[in-house]
Formats: structure tokens, sequence, C-alpha cells
């Protein structure tokens, strides 16, 4: 544990305007002892916390004045300006929240002209007529009325005026919304001032009940209620708009309800209207005019299913429920607000719904809880276990249970644990543990298979009310069945607090029902038990699972237990010493001993004195076969409850001959984990020293010191300084040249620690160790052999070391950077791809050096390029960079000079990749919004712009050909090199989707002297890496084209997408502050989109694509229209591209429609996540319309398109559950395209269909067809996805019609197939009702009728079916129970699987 140091608060000042200073410096005296003294002395405070203890001691002041001193025009003044400073501070300014609690003790006379100023400057506030300051008035309104006395009589004395503003304020704030649209982030914007205005109505009528005593303000007439009426009017619109965020709607519905509650008359009748607004039964002429006038809408209208849901909300959150207020109208309203929710639950599968609807649940059962209190016994018959209503509330939750949202799954635990106390409150004094219901659902939960996971929570709930012997007295071995299921991770959290909720519910009924020797016993039978035979002998993901879940749990719960646990595994520690396999009692002896030091039950000294564990244990653990027993004996040395508590010699001790033998780990978790407690440990040492510094410091004050005990805290101090310096000793050694990745892994990541945590903070002088002391020219020598290894996880740890030291080293020897520099050149244009990255480690380390200006202004070539020198008022890092930069990109230009005459020599001498990454590695070092050479940098990034064009130029006709890993011919002789070139100009031309209709035939062309690509002539402007190379002949393979090639591209994207992502934009073109301009974003949009569209190799276009992302998520925040709606642009005319897609098109329709998916992923990724995502929306729909042509088309290539770009968008994880809706029209998609005669648009489908069973049913992880673990009921799987029930069932028909055939031929349905491997992961559910509206029995003749196919017989070449494992499934259900049923069963058992 580390402490972390406390956040300074920041606290902006308030600063008074010119004239209002005037005013009150007119009042101040010249002693400065008066009121307005000190309020001028306040205001001209810089410093927010300052100004804050001042405002306190001017309240004492104030509190002190008489009443004649009150009415005084200095008190007014200072009284005045101080409403001033109120309403001028923002709503979480805390000097603000201060100002109003100092301000709430003021005496009666103050507080009577307080009040008053207060009033004026509220008025002042409320004639705000600019609408970006409305934001600013609702959130001062809002103020005033949270625990603020004086605000709160404000808006009492300006209600009418208040009233007035908010009306006034949301009419304007919507029609400005309607101008924005499109704009998502001014949208935005507006939506959450729409929201608070709404809220701030809300707090009106809840906080401030003077106004509406009496009955004056109901008359027609009254400004009071026409301006309540026109809000009630905009809440209504606002509840009805679906374009408005969900969360607006919701508050709307809330305001709604709670307007109508304090308006309508009488209020014995308020249930029944709302009752009857939610039914769609509301009579106009029973309800009155104003309602009317007002709410038509939902009198009138049919509602959508979201504006229930929104009603039922207010409903449920602003009507009186308990105590009975509302009487039988209210149990009415209450059972009719289930009704509806009920009935949405089938309806609303939207994700930001679905999680509203389980909410709105959840209030549902606590509000029934309220009335239940003191209800009818009508409603109690209606809501007991056996009811109805209870009996669709336990079907929600098991179809919910598993939903994929968290929240989801809260609320169906929620639900369930409310109806239990439902149905408890509707009994009548009786006994619950041996009630019928409860005895049924525990029979039922039990039944369930253990991958279930809601069965964890529910069966939790239950034993909180029944208790576990209820539950144990039906199968004792329970809680070792769950401790099996530990061995899965996705289940491990859910079984642990299962346990917990028993173990601890048990220890309750023994220790009230036994003596403590007879209960310990039992308890420690039934929980310890079973848990030290799997720490034993369990598999090693089942052990770690019971320590990190349920181990701790358990000794919280009885730390008494420990002792019984250690005695146990001490008496066969030695017998039973594990293997590579298992722990043995050795390994579950240091699990139990680290988890219990971890949580604070156990001191290393207290193990080590009471003999819990010798030294030779520890050791034995240290090396063990297991690696998760090393890491336990290690964690068992290194984490503690406490972080101070002090190293002892044993420890240092053992650490060190842990170090020396596991540095080598070949498991990377081992490694993480080995890393990780050493760092704590050292986060333990620095937390123990500086305690220990601060001790002597004490020390020394005192009069008399015992010079033994000074001298034990030197003595420490010393030990800690000498243990970490034999430990960087070990590291260094272990990064000899040769040593393996893993040795430098964690050498590395254990010395960056070290550096990083006994760093020198400011402030304070002590240090135990620095890093830097021990470091030596040698060493740093070390660390920069580390760049070339062929990881790139050990350049970045050993570059991040030297950063945190480079303070520390010397290498201004100009002959060691000349050295560095040159050979990080040399390794920027090496054919072997890891090179470049050495190069631009070793390059970003240099930068920071100040020689490295000099060595660049050394070469010669590009001297006069540079217009950089010493005294320039930037900073050494900005300056190097630009001189690296420079001379990488004038090097650069010449090398792609030489590859537009010959690209084969360009990949074998000097692929141009590697400079590329170089520049980009130099850029991202860089602080780029805070340069001072700006007119440099301009034309720095223009030039790269353009050279990314010409680079791109040259290699794109390889990544954009329709066959670009073979193109290239292998040999190098002058008639195969012709024919390249014949192949390279033929390229452009010819590559389009025309293989749809013809074979493609190259021509011949004469062939090219292959002599002049090798010409001796030397050539001007050649960069010095190249000329020593010139008259080399080299071999060059397709494959080192290509890869030249396609790095280029990705190069280029990423360096393009990093300019648009970390430049700061010049919008305007004589802006001094921008380094990029609108219209060189745009060209670099365009760019990509060519890219994008027209590649072919996967790697070039899956790396444009994360340029491409880059660039998108800047144009969606920016403030430039042109530049934000380009996304929605590109977006309308691909989409359109491919709706008109022909074979003529550029579109490539092979390759899974190459680069098209990621460039509509790009673009749709951009949409602002809580925006209402209309461009996923609509893309959603016009794909699916695609995908599933209602005419056939000759032209099938825009339904190829469009089923490979929907798999790439199921696939896409950051559309979350905003996908989640169009899985059914998704499914249905692939299915139908199945039957296509079209073999591209077959291919496309089952490459949809794949994604779409991973994307509902989980990667599949095991090889046992029969697991459920990847399976969901068919209730589940109906209701979230209702619209397939009827499409799979009718599908099945024509499947099975089609294999009826009255030829007698034996055919099968191509979709059959798919269709059997849906059903054939759903099963039936022991909590199934036979009254369920989704019952799979329907699909059982079908599938009997494929039993007469020898297409399906087990004897049959085919791939066997899913067949068996489906029906055994349904058959196993309770619905088949019946005479029809059993006729199948003696059917099935004919057949032999």
């Amino acid at each position: 544990m580390v402490l972390k140091k406390k956040k300074e608060i920041q606290v902006d000042a308030f600063v008074l305007e010119c004239q209002e200073l005037e005013t009150l410096q007119s009042f101040a005296d010249a002693e400065d002892q008066n009121l307005a003294s000190l309020l001028l002395h306040c205001v001209q405070l810089s410093d927010g916390i300052h100004q804050i203890y001042c405002i306190k001691q001017i309240v004492t002041l104030l509190k002190k004045m008489d009443r004649n001193s009150a009415c005084s025009p200095m008190i007014k003044c200072c009284l005045d300006i101080v409403g001033v400073m109120y309403f001028s501070l923002g709503a979480k300014n805390p000097l603000k929240k201060v100002l109003a609690s100092s301000l709430n003790g003021l005496p009666e006379h103050i507080t009577t002209e307080a009040v008053h100023s207060f009033v004026r400057c509220l008025k002042e506030e409320l004639k705000t007529t600019d609408l970006s300051l409305y934001r600013k008035v609702m959130d001062n309104l809002a103020s005033c009325m949270e625990n603020f006395s004086l605000g709160k009589a404000s808006i009492n004395n300006l209600f009418k005026e208040v009233l007035q503003f908010l009306q006034k304020s949301l009419v304007e704030i919507q029609e400005e919304n309607r101008k924005l649209s499109g704009n998502s982030i001014a949208e935005t914007r507006l939506m959450h001032d729409l929201l608070m205005a709404i809220k701030v109505s809300m707090m009106l009528l809840q906080k401030v009940q003077e106004n509406f005593q009496g009955s004056l303000w109901k008359k027609p007439s009254s400004l009071v209620w026409q301006s309540m009426c026109g809000l009630v009017k905009s809440f209504t619109n606002f509840l009805m708009d679906g374009g408005l965020l969900p969360t607006v709607q919701t508050t709307s519905g809330l305001a709604v309800i709670l307007f109508t509650k304090t308006m309508f008359e009488p209020v014995e009748k308020l249930p029944c209207l709302v009752s009857d607004l939610l039914l769609h039964s509301v009579k106009c002429a029973s309800v009155p005019e104003w309602f009317v006038s007002s709410c038509g809408n939902l009198c009138t209208e049919e509602l959508s299913d979201s504006v229930l849901l929104f009603l039922c909300h207010g409903a449920l959150a602003m009507l009186e429920w308990k105590n009975g207020s509302m009487g039988e109208n209210g149990e009415k309203l209450l059972l009719d607000i289930a009704l509806v929710l009920l009935s949405l639950a089938s309806q609303l599968k939207e994700s930001n719904m679905a999680v509203s609807l389980s909410r709105i649940l959840a209030i549902w059962t606590n509000s029934a809880l309220d009335v239940l209190e003191s209800s009818s016994q009508n409603l109690k018959c209606s809501l007991n276990g056996n009811s109805n209503t209870t009996g669709k509330l336990l079907e929600y939750v098991y179809t919910h249970w598993e939903h994929p949202l968290d929240a989801v799954r809260h609320q169906a635990k929620l639900i369930f644990k409310n109806i239990l106390r439902i149905h408890q409150a509707t009994l009548k004094g009786s006994v619950v543990k041996s009630d019928p219901f409860l005895s049924m659902l525990t029979e039922s939960l039990l039944s369930l298979e253990w991958h279930v996971k809601g069965k964890y929570a529910s069966l939790g709930c239950l034993v909180e009310c029944v208790g576990v012997e209820n539950i144990l007295t039906v199968d004792r071995t329970i809680p070792a069945q769950i401790l099996d299921v530990m061995s899965d991770q996705t289940l491990a959290p859910y079984a642990s607090d299962l346990l917990e909720t028993m173990f601890i519910n048990h220890k309750s009924h023994l220790i009230s029902a036994f003596q403590k020797t007879i209960w310990i016993n039992h308890w420690h039978d039934t929980w310890v038990s079973p848990l030290l035979l799997i720490l034993c002998e369990g598999n090693p993901d089942q052990t770690t699972y019971v320590i990190d879940y349920y181990l701790p749990k358990l000794l919280k719960c009885s730390p008494g237990s420990l002792s019984y646990m250690i005695k146990i595994l001490q008496a066969s520690a030695d017998a039973n010493i594990g293997s590579c396999n298992t722990r043995g009692a050795l390994g579950a002896l240091m699990a139990c001993l680290r988890t219990a030091r971890a949580h604070g039950h156990l001191q290393f000294r207290d193990i080590m004195r009471d003999g819990l564990l010798s030294t030779g244990y520890v050791k034995h653990g240290l090396v063990h076969q297991h690696n998760q027993v090393r890491i336990d004996a290690l964690g068992l040395l290194c984490e503690t409850h406490r972080s101070t508590e002090i190293l002892t010699m044993e420890e240092m001790q053992l650490i060190q001959f842990f170090i020396t033998y596991n540095l080598n780990s070949q498991s990377p978790a081992v490694r993480q984990q080995i890393c990780s407690l050493l760092k704590k440990l050292f986060c333990r040492i620095q937390e123990s020293s500086q305690v220990l510094y601060k001790l002597e410091q004490s020390k020394t004050k005192q009069e008399l010191i015992k010079e033994s005990a000074k001298w034990d805290h030197f003595a420490t101090l010393q030990q800690y300084k000498d243990f970490i310096s034999s430990i960087c000793d070990k590291l260094f050694e272990a990064l000899f040249p040769g040593s393996s990745h893993p040795t430098r892994f964690s050498s590395l990541t254990i010395l960056g620690s070290i550096a990083e945590i006994f760093s020198a903070p400011e402030g304070q002088t002590q240090a135990v160790f620095q890093l830097a002391q021990e470091i030596d020219s040698t060493r740093v020598q070390t660390l920069i052999q580390c760049f070339a290894s062929t990881f790139e996880e050990v350049k970045v740890l050993a570059f991040e070391l030297l950063m945190k030291l480079h303070d520390m080293l010397d290498l201004q020897d100009s002959e060691n950077l000349h050295l560095l520099f040159q050979a990080a050149m040399d390794l920027s244009i090496s054919t072997k791809p890891y090179d470049c990255v050495t190069a631009s480690y070793l390059l970003n380390f240099l930068i920071h050096h100040k020689g490295l200006l000099n060595v660049c202004l050394k070469y010669q070539q590009v001297a006069h390029t540079f217009q950089i020198n010493e005294d320039m008022s930037a900073s050494t890092m900005e300056k190097n960079t630009l001189a690296v930069i420079k001379y990488l990109l004038a090097n650069l230009e010449r090398e792609i000079f030489q590859a537009e005459k010959s690209l084969l020599q360009a990949a074998a001498s000097f692929p141009m990749y590697g400079r590329v990454h170089c520049i980009t590695g130099a850029l991202q070092q860089l602080p780029l919004n805070n340069l001072t050479l700006m007119t440099e940098w301009r034309q720095m990034v223009a030039k790269l712009i353009l050279m990314s064009y010409r680079l791109s130029s040259v290699v794109s006709p390889i990544v954009q050909s329709s066959s670009p890993e073979g193109l290239i011919p292998m040999d190098t002789d002058s008639e195969t090199a012709g024919r390249l070139q014949m192949i390279l100009h033929e390229i452009q031309p010819r590559d389009t989707n025309d293989y749809f209709t013809e074979a493609k035939i190259l021509k011949e062309h004469h062939r090219v002297d292959f002599e002049k690509l090798t010409d001796n002539k030397p050539v001007e402007n050649v960069c010095p890496e190249i000329r020593g190379k010139e008259r080399q002949i080299c071999d060059v393979t397709a494959q080192m084209v290509l890869v030249c090639c396609w790095r280029s591209m990705k190069e280029i994207s990423l360096l393009l997408g990093m300019l648009c992502k970390l430049l700061p934009l010049r919008t305007v073109s004589e802006s001094s502050d921008g380094l990029i301009t609108v219209e060189q974003v745009k060209d670099i949009g365009d760019y990509f989109k060519h890219h994008l569209l027209q590649s072919r190799h996967r790697g070039a276009f899956e790396l444009a694509y994360t340029g491409f992302v880059m660039l998108t998520e800047i144009l969606s925040r920016c403030t430039s229209e042109s530049l934000r709606t380009l996304p929605q642009q590109w977006l309308y005319n691909v989409l359109e591209e491919i709706k008109t897609c022909d074979p003529s098109s550029k579109l490539c329709a092979t390759r899974r429609s190459a680069g098209i998916p990621f460039y509509i992923q790009a673009l749709l990724s951009s949409e602002p996540k809580k925006s209402k995502t209309s461009l996923l929306k609509m893309t959603m729909n016009e794909l699916i319309s695609l995908a599933v042509p209602v005419n056939e088309s000759p032209n099938i290539i825009p339904q190829v398109h469009s089923l490979n770009i929907l798999r790439a968008l199921f696939r896409d994880t950051r559309f979350g559950e905003n996908i989640i809706p169009y899985i059914a029209d998704g499914i249905q998609a692939a299915i139908l395209g199945f039957t296509s005669p079209v073999w591209a648009v077959r291919n496309s489908s089952t490459l949809l269909f794949s994604t779409l069973i991973t994307r509902i049913f989980g990667v599949k992880r095991g090889k046992d067809e029969n697991s459920k673990k990847n399976r969901m009921t068919g209730r589940e799987f109906f209701s979230r996805f209702p619209a397939l029930y009827p499409f799979l069932l009718q599908q099945l028909e024509v499947a099975a019609r089609t294999m009826d055939s009255e030829t007698g031929e034996l055919k099968l349905h191509p979709s059959l197939f798919l269709l059997l491997l849906i059903l054939g992961k759903l099963y039936p559910s022991p909590m199934d009702g036979t009254y369920s509206a989704l019952s799979m029995a329907p699909f059982v003749p079908f599938i009997m009728r494929h039993f007469s196919s020898t297409v399906l017989s087990p004897t049959s070449h085919l791939p066997k079916f899913p067949v068996s494992s489906l029906l055994s499934s349904l058959l196993c259900s309770p619905q088949f129970h019946t005479c029809k049923g059993k006729d199948i069963i003696t059917m099935i058992n004919s057949y032999h699987f």
C-alpha cells in the first residue's frame, strides 16, 4: 500500500469591476478597520484560498453589526458587492460555497438588508438575453435553492420573474438546438443547458413551497399559473421529442408528473389520470382544460415506448407511495405501471433504454414495498409469489440476469431481492422457511447448472431470506461444487460472493445454536477443509482464483481460522511439496501466509518468531517448480498491510536470493507479477525510510537520546542503501550482451521502478538511495546496447530508464555523439524493419543532449538548410529535433528521387520507411503545442506533408494492386526486370473490379533495358548512404519490395495522422499559433480516403486506418464547421458509391472489401460517444437494406460490400451496445445471403454469421461441444432478439419442405446448417414456464423431419449437424412432458448418435 500525495485545491479568485471598486474605496477608512476596508482587501487578493479566509472575517464582522449600523450606506454597499460576488462565481467554485454557508447565520436585521441586495443582483441576472449566459443564470438559481437561506428568500421575492425566465430559456434553447442540427458538440452543450433548466424548474416547485399555498395562483389570469402551464407544455414537447438525449426526456417525464401533481385537482383522481395516460384511455372531456391544452399530445397521440417508460419513471419518483396516501387508486396505478413496464421489456432493445427499464423496474419494487406497509388485502394477493405480476417479474429476472450490460445484471439482482421482500411482506405471519413459493424457488435455482451467472446472485439473496441451513439441507456438497466452478475466471467473482454470503450466514446461525468449540469445527469442515484440499491438489487456475477471490473473504470473516489452516498444512508440508502442476501443502501454506500478511492478520516477524515458517521453506518456495508458488513466496516478503513496515535482514537476504534465480522467467504473466511485487517492496522501503528520517529529526530535539536507538535507525537506513545497491549490481550484470529477452525485460523494469521510486522530489532533502550514483559510462553503454534488442518493449524500457537519468549523464563528448548519430542514420535505412525502430529510440535519446546540434551541422550536405543556432531562444530539445528532422528529410527526399527511378534498388538498399519512422518518433517526443520556432516548424510541416504524398505515389501502385503479394518477379535478370516494369506500368489503368465480368489479361510491352536501372554513372544529389551501394546488384525478392512499400504506407499514415492529432490547427492563414492549415487537413483526409478505398494489401489499409482514426477524432471536435462536417460528408459519399457500385468501380469487392470497412469504421467511431449516434443508425439501416435486397439484382457488388462492412462493424467493440439492436437484422441478412447462387455473397454471409455468433454467445474457449458456457436459454435469446423467433421458424419450415421433395431426391436447404447451429446453442432452462410465448416447442417437428434424411444420418460422410445436442436440450424441458413429447422421445431413441 502506497500513500498518495494529496491533491492541492485550486480556487479561482473573484475580481471586482472598476466602478464597483471605486465605490467600495470611497467607504474604506484610512486605518483599514471597517467592513469596507476588509472587503476591499478581499477583492484585491489574487489567491482564492486567501479570499476564503477573508470572507469568513467579513461575515464575522457583519454578525457583530447592530440594528442602527445595518441601514448605513456602507453596509448596503458592502452587501451589494457580496451579492455581486456570489452571482459572479462559478457553481463549483469553493469560494461560492463558503460564502453561502457563512451568510446563512446572519442576524435578522442584517438578513433583511442582505435579501434586498441579493434580490437586486438576481433581478439583473434574470434580465440576461444572451443564450450563452443562460446556463450561468440557471446555475445561480440552483445554488440559491441549495441550503442557502438568502438565495431561497431572493427567489421567493422574484418567483414570477424566475418562472418567466425559465419558460423563456426553455423555448429559446430548444429553438437554437433545431438550428444547430448536425453540430454534435454545440448540440450536446445545449442539451445539458436544457437539462439544467428542467432540473431548476423542478427544484423551484420542491424547495420554494410558500408560493403554492392558497388558491390565488391557480386562477387562469395568474402569471404564475400561465407560466406553469407554459412550462408543462414545454416539458411535454421535450418528452415527446425523440431527437433529444434520453436524459433530457426522462427528466422531462419527471417534470410533467411533478407539475401535474402540483396543479391537478382533485388530488384523489391524480392516480387515475396517470393510469389513463399510461393505458392510453384518457377522455379529454373528463380532464381539466389546462391539462388538455398543455399536455394534449399525451392524451391524443399514440405514445412511443420510450415516452411510456419515462412517464412510468415520473409516476414512481414523484408521487407519494408511502403510508397508502393514494388509496385504492394508487394501488391500481402501481399494478398498471408494472403491466406497462413488463410489456416494454420485450420491445425496448437499445442499450440505454434497457438500462433505464431495469432501473425503473427496481424503483417499482421499492415503491411496492412502501405501499405494502399499509395496503389492502387485494394488493397483497396481487403481489405474492404465486401472482401473475410476480411471475412476470421473475421471468424478467431470468431473462436479464446474464444480460451483456453490467447495469442491467445489477438491477436484475435488486429486483429479485425485492421480489423476495415483497413476498415476505404479503405473508400473514407464516414461517418463511417453510413457504411453498420459497421452497420451489430454492429447488429451481439449485437445479440450474453452475455456469449460469445469475444463479449466484439469486442464491445469495435467497440465503439471506431463508438461511443457509435450508440450502445445505438439500445438498451438503454445495460449497465444494461452487469451489470447483472457480477454475473459470469469469465465474470466480460470482462464486466467491455467494460463498461469502453463505459462510457468514452459516457462522451467525451456528453461533446462535451451538457453543464455540462445537460450531467452529463444524464451520471448518464445511468451508475450510474443501479450500485446503483445492489449494494442495487443485489445478493452477482454480487455486489462483480461489486464493484471489475466496481466501481473503474467509480470513476476514474468521481470522482465527488461519491457525487451523497453518496447523494442517505444516503437518504435510515436508511430504507434499508439490510439483510443476500442483502447489502441494508447501504452496498452500505460502498462499495462506501471503494473504494473511497482506490483509494485516500477520507480520513477518511473527511468522519467523512463532516458527510458522522456516527460512528453508521460504527459499524452497522462492525456487519452486510451480510458478505461482514462487510468486506467493515473493508476495509473502513484499506485500504488507502497512506501507511503512520496516524490512528485516532476513527479508532482504531472501529477496536477493529470489532475484538470483528468477529474472529469466519465461512466462510474461509471471514476469509482470514479479516486477509489480518488487515495486511494492521498493515503495515500502521508501515510505519506511522517510519515517526513520523523521524519527531521527524528532529525537535530536529531545534532551536525552539513547545512543543505541539512534544508531539502530542509521544502521537500518544503511542496510536499505546497501540492499538496493546490491540489487542494482545484479540487474546490470544480467544485461550482458546476448542476454535473453525475459532477463532484459525483468532487469530493466525493476531498474525503472527503482529510478522512479527513489527519485528526489522537491522539498525532500533526505533520500535513502539514488540510482544515478550507481551509473557510470559502462552502464550507460549497456543501456544503449539494449536499443539493439529485437523486442520493442526492451527498447522502450531502456529509453525510459535513460530519460529518468539523462540529467546525470555526461554524453557531451562530440566523438561519442557523432558515432551514435551515424549509427542511427545507418540503422534508419536498414532492410531489417526492427533496425529503424532502434534508430528512432537512439535519435530520441540523443535529441536531449546539447551537443547534437553541432553534430548535425557538421554534415555539409545539408548545412546550408539549417537556420538554427545555439543563441536562439528555444529549448535544446526543440532545436535538436528540428535539426534531426531536417537532416532526415533532406536524405529522404534524395532517396525518394532514386526510388522513382528504381523501386527495386530502393527496396534492397535504402527502404524509405525507416526515415519516416524516425521523423514520427522525434515529433512524438516534442510538446507540439508549446513551440518557439513557429516559422521553421510551419515550413517543416508543409515539407513533411508534401514528402508523404510523394513517397506514397511511389509505393502505392504495389499496395493498390489486385495481387500485391505476388506482383514482383523473384529474379533480377533483364527479362524479368522488363516484365516488372511492364506490370508496374499496367497496374493503374487496369486495376478495377472487372474480374466479375471478364478475365484480366496482361498485354506484352516492350522490354526495358535493365542496365538503365543499374547505371554506374554517379547520380547528383545522392545521399552518402546510397553512394556506397550504387554499384551493388542485390537479389530483390517480391517480399522485400512488398515490405518496403506497405511499411512506407504505414509510416506515412501514422505520420499524417499524428500531425493532424498533435499539431495546433491554424484556421486563419494569418494566425501565428497554428502549424497546420485547414486546407492541409482536408488534403490529408482526401489522401486517406483514396488509399483506404483503393489499397489491396491488408497491412497498408489497416495502418492507413490507424492514421485516419486520428484525423476523424480531431475533425469531430473542430470548431470549424467545414472540418467538423467532413466525416459526415465522406460517409454519405461512400455509401452512395457503394449503392451505385458497378464492375468498373475502383472499390475493391474482393479481399473482404479491403479497406472500405475500415474507412467506414473510422468515420463512425469519430461520432461523439454521448451523442444520439445518428450516423451509426443511418449507416446500419442503409447497409442492412443493401445486405437483404428486396429485388434480385444482377449487380451483387453492393450486397457483398454491405455484408463485409456489417461484419467489421459488429466486430468493433467501440460501438458497444449501440450495435446490439441490429444483430437480429444481421442474422437474417447472413442466413438469406447464404442461399445466394453467387459465391462472393455466400462467402461474405458466412463470415458475417460467424462474427454474429461470437458477438451473441461469446468467444468459445473450450472444446466441449456439449458445454453450455457459450450458449443461452431459448427464452433469453428470443427475448433479446424477438424478430428472430418467427424468422428462424419460417426458415426451418422452408428447409424442411425442401427436404420433403416430391421427386424423392435428397436435398439440403443451403441455410439449414446455420439454422441448426443457432438452435443448437439454445437450451431450455428449468426456470422456463409453460406459458412462455417464446416456447421452443414449435421448432421440434421441423427438426424431426430432418432425421429422415440420409444426408444427416450418423453414417453419412458429411459433417455431423448439431441436431442431436439440439433435441436433447429441447426435450429436457418440462414443455415436452406430454403425450406428444413422449412419442417424439420414442422416435429419437430409435436413432443412435
